[in-house]
């Protein structure tokens, strides 16, 4: 049974507050229900991440989404009455490519909810991951100058050991860590992997061949793959990330995290030689690659075996051969450890619990 106090909402909660909810119940869902608990509408993990790449208000009552559900391709949620079956709520789930079924009584009311994980024993996703490790870090001197940046520690152990532990933690058994400066430094530390609970191996770039070029040095995959640079530190949920890939049916899915320019100058907006609007030094918001990727099988043959390549290349091939790309907005934490200033900010925020310990 589900704990439905942490499950349902009312259609007036603020999206901010969803957001809350579902990172809380770990479900990545809340049902939204009128007073007699009738089931109005539901609000998915994927329903928030792409309210914000829209730009939507966070203020704005969750009713927002379940309009924009109604009009949109993700429309009302699957239902099932109480007592169906499991089996055939699991072939609804893999019909609607969905994880939660709103279970029914007589008077529609929400009664229970069945789960995904409940229902599979908490199948681990079908995934590998690829952490590329092979960088130099020279921004990082003198620190980089004996170690590769991602074994800087953070905290009481490496940066990449608390990248291993985490996609243990999301069920995520076979690593493969692309090594090239140092990387003597990381097989010693990691071996196969065995104490840190997973299954490692090593691909080793002779030289280096950018941020993809690895990935054409391995046998061609049966499964996604999760590909993440070595210098992030992230408390992003990487089974969300599964799942809006296979919501959207995309051939490759980029992360990304907002990224706030602020501009010290009134910027004046003009039309022609007229001067038409003038913001007093406005924050510009960008999306920024955030180094987390997912691909799907298919992609590795746009990857060229043994050559210097770049993920920006293997994202504008797949963009200009059709495929496709989706963003996934990372709401969790995130920090690309690529300066010292960076280093020094994630040492403050480990010791501050910002991120795991």
């Amino acid at each position: 049974m589900a704990d439905l106090e942490k499950l349902l909402v009312s259609p007036d909660v603020p999206i901010r507050e969803i957001i809350e909810l579902i990172d809380r119940n770990g479900e990545g869902i809340v049902l939204v229900v009128d007073t007699d608990h009738r089931l109005l509408g539901t609000v998915t993990d994927g329903d928030i991440r792409r309210a914000i790449l829209d730009n939507t208000d966070l203020g704005l009552p969750a009713q927002v989404l379940l309009e924009r559900r109604v009009s949109g391709p993700h429309q009302a949620p699957s239902t099932a009455p109480v007592g169906t079956p499991d089996a055939e709520l699991l072939d609804l789930m893999n019909h609607h490519v969905v994880r939660h079924i709103p279970l029914l009584d007589e008077g529609e009311k929400v009664a229970d909810v069945a789960l995904l994980g409940e229902l599979t024993m908490l199948r681990p996703p079908p995934l590998t991951a690829v952490v590329m490790t092979g960088g130099y870090g020279t921004r990082l001197k003198p620190l980089t100058e004996e170690f590769p940046k991602s074994m800087l520690p953070l905290g009481d152990r490496p940066l990449l050991e608390r990248t291993i532990d985490q996609l243990r933690s999301a069920g995520i058994s076979r690593v493969k860590l692309a090594t090239h400066f140092k990387g003597q430094k990381i097989v010693d530390h990691f071996g196969d992997g065995s104490e840190f609970g997973v299954e490692i191996s090593y691909v080793n770039e002779d030289r280096p061949l950018g941020t993809a070029g690895a990935l054409g040095l391995l046998d061609e995959p049966d499964e996604p793959l999760l590909v993440i640079n070595g210098d992030i530190l992230t408390g992003v949920d990487f089974e969300a990330i599964h799942r809006f890939h296979t919501e959207h049916r995309a051939d490759m899915t980029v992360g990304v995290a907002a990224y706030d320019v602020k501009v010290p100058y009134g910027v004046v907006e003009t039309r022609g030689v007229d001067v038409i609007n003038i913001s007093e030094k406005p924050v510009m918001r960008h999306l920024v690659n955030a180094g987390i990727y997912l691909l799907d099988p298919g992609v590795s043959g746009s990857i060229p075996n043994g050559q210097p390549y770049d993920m920006t290349d293997l994202i504008m091939q797949l963009v200009s051969d059709g495929r496709r790309v989706v963003s996934f907005p990372i709401l969790e934490y995130w920090l690309d450890i690529g300066q010292m200033e960076d280093y020094e900010q994630a040492q403050d925020d480990v010791r501050a619990g910002k991120v795991s310990p």
